[in-house]
């Protein structure tokens, strides 16, 4: 059996490729990136010295990732980058070659809530898109549907309050969200690609529970800063955001922007948050990986050069 990781120079792939490789033999394994200069030279070669194929491959590309995907039996796509029509086009490509090049089994990495209505995250359609083509494609599937990533409100909350003035801006309000961490995803992401997950089933992949203000008073308490919770509406987040020069769409403009989110992602993401809809616990990560949701507590020192080097 061979196992094919996309995305691999992300922070998410990245993980998942390492935790295949504790599992199985490197001649096992195939890692695809759109571009290796995004992947330390170092890391590539240590992979290759276990036997691991590294192929480079773009979504846009649907006769290159056929070729790629003839290599392989089973398969791991993360999402895309870009929101709208192009990721939709992207994801269509990567499913298409799928079939095309004959794999057995592709784990599709959604969002919390693309089976469920009321839900209107911006990158929200191009999930619920994709997870519709992928059952109607023919392919033995599974589905990961991740809450939003914990680490998000110890990196990029921090380091923008850290340019506010200590003052933390957010629609979320006193919302609570069951917050996944990238270790937990990527743990998941490895159990569905070995084989553990149900046939054609979907997983929402889901942490411990807690709230953006108690983030704050976490990060504060531990860091020595205080730092202010200010929770605000929609438009006033916008205009925050506007000031910190965050672009609103995926085809902005990010020169001045010290952040690689866009301000629609942000502001609607936030606000689910506020709306409840992020607050719905599961036990996917025990059952897949054996192991309980990391408690936030535990990301505190690790990203704690965050507020010391003022990132």
């Amino acid at each position: 059996m061979r196992y094919i990781v996309t995305g691999v120079d992300g922070q998410l792939g990245g993980r998942v490729a390492e935790n295949m490789l504790a599992t199985v033999d490197g001649s096992q394994l195939i890692f695809t990136s759109p571009d290796l200069a995004l992947i330390p030279a170092e890391k590539q070669a240590a992979w290759r010295a276990r036997g691991v194929t590294i192929r480079t491959v773009s979504y846009d590309d649907r006769a290159g990732l056929t070729e790629v995907f003839r290599e392989g039996d089973r398969l791991w796509m993360i999402s895309g980058v870009l929101v709208g029509l192009p990721r939709q086009i992207q994801h269509r490509n990567v499913i298409d070659a799928a079939v095309d090049a004959g794999i057995k089994h592709l784990t599709y990495t959604s969002f919390l809530g693309a089976d469920r209505q009321g839900y209107g995250q911006y990158v929200m359609p191009d999930h619920t898109f994709t997870e519709a083509y992928l059952r109607n494609s023919g392919l033995t599937f599974n589905i990961m549907r991740n809450n939003l990533y914990l680490e998000n409100y110890f990196t990029t909350s921090v380091m923008l309050a850290l340019q506010s003035g200590n003052k933390w801006y957010t629609t979320a309000g006193e919302g609570r969200g069951s917050f996944i961490a990238k270790d937990d995803s990527a743990r998941v992401a490895a159990a569905l690609l070995l084989g553990r997950g149900q046939p054609n089933a979907a997983y929402d992949v889901t942490g411990e529970m807690i709230s953006q203000r108690e983030i704050c008073s976490m990060v504060g308490a531990y860091s020595g800063i205080s730092f202010e919770y200010c929770p605000v509406d929609d438009e006033t987040f916008y205009r925050y955001l506007d000031g910190m020069h965050i672009p609103r769409s995926t085809e902005g403009d990010y020169s001045r922007s010290p952040v690689r989110w866009c301000s629609n992602d942000m502001v609607t993401n936030e606000a689910s948050i506020g709306y409840g809809q992020m607050a719905i616990i599961t036990d996917t990560v025990e059952k897949l990986t054996g192991r309980k949701p990391t408690p936030p507590r535990e990301l505190l020192q690790r990203y704690a050069y965050v507020w010391k080097d003022r990132v």
